[in-house]
């Protein structure tokens, strides 16, 4: 049971949760995340995904662990990444790693994350002694892999077996709401379907929806996705926007972009059209996979207007994916908007989605697993009309199938063990853990934390309310920008952004401590007066504000970008 397993998260243990789709996976990771933060513990949150990351606020394993596009690393890799400060910095935080759709990690990824912490933690157990717990379900979609290969999954490295992980295999299903659904399922999982399954899932073939909305269609090829996009932006008779990228940096740089992203160089949308967001932006309310439908384009901009499935407005403008070289410093940005058409998604970007009602078509079924993730999207088996299904719709991979009774009964050892325990030296443990990380045992101190982050979550999900008046509560208790990003779960960047508003609306508001070093604003200051002495147009903004960058040539690139920021404001 979830509560059982978040007992054995708190323990400290490496853990490893497990259990079928919709058993609360993610949700029990929020309850645990939200424990730690309430003692003042950030956990670093990672998944193989960009839209797999977002269902937890966390970011892509490549981009956190810099792996680029590698899948393996040696030692002179791991040497050069040891000579960036930016890194040294980013793993000194790192006290509880979230690995997240661990099903779709290869042993190679893996093992580069384990090696890669023992190199900057300097320390020789598994993952460099970080808590690190795993989630996923290893019935669903495996690692993507350009070539075949003899180990495909992150349990088939040597990494996995040294952390010595306790296994949490969640049982209690809260997606699906109906037996002929979750009987289908776990007949799935078990290797064999009945014919009364398959006699269900038949009944199902072309049925039309008793829905008020166009139900999401999941496909297996990008190919059919894009096709019937396509096809149903033209049936829409509404004038057509044209939207276009900008961009900035070398070619080759941008090209690279492209390629590591959902961006588009173009895309045409109209009134109507249904789309998906494909970048994450907590501050206006959605994350790379959040749906919706655009119902209107701003006057003044001509940018969309959308309204996402849980009934939110967005008002839509540019995104920017950017590229940094070793240094941290952005070397390429592309600029467009943050959508896709998404009347069809691929079954692979659906993985953690949680459907009213799909279009499913598994007649071009060629990965293991496919159908499983796709009808374990739904909720109800009379959400499901059903296109087509072929031999390979409705299988596992063996392997899986061959341990899943293995990871069964070390869930049972792990659940007996942690059951069997008085309560009194479980709290002790608990307590000893979170001091072994320097987090909060006080419980008057924690309660606050759980006040601050409890109204936090209020005013997110308050659209009314702007998000930098969440910034200006914590300002007080924050002693400098790194703690503020922290503290607020969000980037450094959007935090300078917030105290900018912030201080347009009071002029009066004292954020001095956040300022740098006074050596590094005297020199920012002298770099202003040589600048405005110089007056050239093309240091000067059309508002007649200093551009940013001839203050970063000026000081010869020594002083970083947020300093400068911050000292202007």
């Amino acid at each position: 049971m979830q509560e059982t397993a978040l007992n054995i998260l708190k323990t400290g243990n490496n853990v490893f949760i497990t259990g079928s789709a919709g058993t609360g996976k993610t949700y029990l990771l929020n309850k645990f995340t939200f424990y730690l933060k309430s003692r003042k513990v950030i956990p670093t949150i990672v998944a193989p995904t960009g839209i797999a990351a977002s269902h937890l606020r966390g970011q892509t394993i490549h981009s956190y662990f810099s792996l680029g596009i590698r899948s393996e690393i040696d030692d002179d890799y791991i040497d050069s990444l040891l000579e960036k400060k930016y890194l040294r910095t980013r793993f000194s935080h790192l006290k509880v790693l979230i690995i997240d759709e661990i099903s779709m990690v290869s042993p190679e990824i893996f093992s580069s994350i384990d090696k890669i912490l023992q190199a900057f933690k300097q320390n020789s157990l598994p993952f460099g002694g970080v808590q690190t717990i795993l989630s996923g379900d290893f019935f669903q979609l495996p690692p993507i892999s350009r070539v075949p290969t003899e180990k495909r999954f992150a349990w088939q490295s040597p990494s996995w077996k040294a952390l010595e992980l306790k296994t949490c295999y969640l049982q209690e299903k809260f997606r699906q709401d109906d037996n002929v659904l979750i009987s289908i399922l776990d007949e799935i999982r078990s290797g064999s379907v009945s014919n009364d399954s398959y006699d269900a899932l038949n009944a199902r073939f072309e049925k039309e929806l008793d829905t008020d909305f166009t139900p999401t269609k999941l496909y297996t090829h990008n190919m059919d996705v894009d096709r019937i996009n396509l096809q149903e932006l033209n049936k829409i008779n509404n004038p057509e926007f044209t939207f276009t990228y900008k961009s900035e940096g070398t070619a080759k740089n941008i090209e690279r972009i492209f390629k590591s992203s959902l961006v588009l160089e173009e895309i045409n949308l109209k009134k109507n059209a249904v789309v998906m967001f494909i970048k994450n932006n907590h501050e206006l309310g959605y994350v790379n996979g959040t749906t919706g439908v655009i119902v209107d384009f701003d006057k003044e901009t001509k940018f969309p207007i959308v309204k996402t499935s849980d009934g939110s407005l967005i008002k839509v403008s540019l995104e920017e994916w950017t590229m940094e070289n070793e240094n941290a410093n952005i070397v390429a940005k592309v600029m467009q908007v943050p959508l896709k058409l998404a009347w069809a998604i691929t079954i692979h970007k659906s993985q953690g989605m949680t459907l009213d009602s799909a279009e499913i078509d598994l007649s071009k079924t060629f990965e293991v697993g496919q159908g499983y993730v796709a009808l374990s999207r739904i909720k109800n088996i009379n959400g499901l009309r059903l296109m087509g299904l072929n031999d390979k719709a409705l299988l596992v991979d063996p392997l899986i199938l061959h341990i899943d009774d293995r990871i069964k009964a070390a869930s049972k050892k792990a659940s007996d063990e942690i059951s069997a325990m008085p309560q009194e030296k479980l709290q002790k443990i608990f307590k000893t853990y979170i001091l072994s990380i320097d987090g909060l045992v006080d419980i008057e101190q924690i309660q606050s934390q759980e006040n601050i982050l409890k109204s936090e979550k209020k005013l997110v999900k308050c659209s009314s309310t702007p998000t930098h008046v969440q910034t200006k509560e914590l300002i007080e208790s924050s002693t400098s920008l790194d703690d503020l990003a922290k503290n607020r779960g969000i980037s450094k960047g959007t935090i300078i952004n917030h105290l900018r508003t912030l201080k347009e609306e009071n002029k009066d508001l004292n954020i001095e401590k956040f300022l740098p070093d006074t050596i590094i604003v005297s020199r920012i200051q002298e770099a202003l007066i040589h600048i405005k002495e110089k007056n050239n147009t093309d240091d000067f903004s059309e508002n007649g504000q200093i551009k940013l960058k001839p203050i970063f040539e000026y000081l010869d690139a020594t002083v970083a970008y947020d300093d400068i920021k911050i000292t202007l404001i």
